[in-house]
């Protein structure tokens, strides 16, 4: 005779809104890195790179360090969201999202499978788009009328010692 385990609720816990924007742009990066590596198996994309060429552009220094640049910006926010205070942390994941929207959608043109850069451009969108609903529903908490009333600590020091 088996008995039966009463049924029991998983546990929802609260996430840092900082843990969501950092992992919303660690997946990000992964759908950006992912795109460009499939990407590589587009025919002709190879013998492009190969002579010299991604794109419309000429591979140089200056691409590569353009390139390097445009990517370390998300790359950075993953321990941006982490560290920065959260006033401030709200403000640059909103301003870097709202800036990244354009750059993935120019990822489009020129494109010439539409399906697969479609896919991977509309993906990116929706995770930019979720970064940008968190740091704008960031929670606020009011100050405690302890908090904003409490004389400073040297106040404090001289009563005592009084």
């Amino acid at each position: 005779m088996s008995t039966r385990q009463p049924t029991t609720t998983l546990e929802d816990q609260r996430v840092p809104v900082s843990a969501k924007l950092a992992a919303a742009w660690t997946s990000f990066m992964f759908l950006y890195a992912y795109v460009d590596i499939l990407g590589f198996f587009t025919p002709g994309i190879v013998e492009d790179i190969l002579d010299g060429r991604v794109f419309e552009f000429d591979l140089s220094q200056t691409f590569s360090t353009s390139a390097l640049t445009l990517m370390a910006i998300p790359i950075f926010m993953i321990v941006l969201s982490m560290a920065l205070p959260a006033r401030v942390s709200r403000i640059a994941n909103l301003v870097v999202a709202a800036l990244y929207v354009p750059v993935t959608v120019f990822n489009l043109a020129g494109a010439s499978w539409l399906y697969f850069y479609g896919l991977g451009v509309v993906l990116e969108l929706i995770v930019l788009v979720l970064i940008m609903r968190y740091a704008w529903t960031w929670p606020r908490t009011a100050r405690s009328a302890n908090t904003a009333t409490s004389p400073d600590r040297e106040g404090v020091r001289a009563q005592r010692q009084a």
